[in-house]
């Protein structure tokens, strides 16, 4: 009885507290990309499409190295009421989610050494369940690395300088419990919310954790974290099935 009791207790929507909600990967969802992937986490929905550019930002011309980006962007009725667009000016929310992107993206790399192109990765949120972001960094890696496969097709390089993948989930406690990937009522309710960003190596690329109704525990801090490496060994697992199958060049 204690143990169907613990069951009863575990579960969310029927969902383990150590399970993820249903992940896809739709490689070439965007015709014209070099690079494209729509990701699902549950009802979240995100379409990463990566684009190559021949040059760099001023900061970087003659040096002879690329460069990695991202953009990212909610559109107005992916959330349960109409948002703005951000036209003339990119909230702080905004910034702060892209700029992450792009430092996940270039994680993926040991050098910039590809010559003066830029891979841009779009991220717009069509649906958001909560871990918008998680889901966009695992889709902009799929992306950016067919971007620089299709690199290598077309002659633009000898070989592609991605040396890793990359991908993110959240994880959090609510009521004592630790969950890994926070739909949107959970993350709103989670005492510790923790987003992490990790390579398929095993080494972390970005820990963000907050106690946002109080304090944790070095303990609670651990249990997180073991419990993000376990989801995200899973979504590196899908990453690298999906990127395995062959893919028609874009038009």
């Amino acid at each position: 009885m204690a143990e169907s009791s613990t069951a009863i207790a575990l579960l969310r929507q029927g969902r383990l507290n150590t399970a993820l909600r249903p992940v896809t990967l739709e490689r070439g969802a965007v015709a014209y990309a070099e690079g494209s992937c729509l990701v699902s986490f549950g009802g979240t929905r995100v379409l990463c499409a990566a684009s190559v550019e021949s040059g760099v930002p001023g900061w970087k011309k003659g040096s002879g190295e690329g460069w990695v980006t991202a953009e990212y962007a909610m559109l107005p009725r992916a959330t349960r009421t109409r948002v703005s667009r951000e036209r003339s000016q990119v909230g702080g929310r905004t910034q702060e989610i892209q700029r992450l992107i792009g430092r996940s993206v270039r994680a993926m790399l040991d050098s910039f050494a590809f010559g003066e192109f830029t891979v841009k990765v779009d991220c717009d949120v069509l649906q958001a369940d909560g871990g918008t972001r998680t889901a966009a960094i695992t889709g902009a890696c799929v992306a950016v690395q067919d971007a620089f496969s299709w690199m290598v097709a077309t002659g633009r390089l000898p070989a592609s300088p991605v040396r890793r993948r990359v991908a993110a989930i959240s994880v959090g406690l609510i009521d004592g419990e630790a969950r890994l990937d926070l739909d949107y009522e959970e993350d709103v309710r989670a005492g510790v919310d923790m987003n992490v960003v990790m390579s398929s190596e095993g080494r972390f690329v970005e820990v963000q954790g907050t106690g946002e109704h109080g304090t944790f525990a070095r303990g609670e801090l651990d249990g997180l974290l073991d419990l993000a490496v376990q989801g995200i060994g899973e979504l590196d697992a899908l990453q690298q099935q999906v990127l395995a199958a062959p893919l028609p060049m874009p038009v």
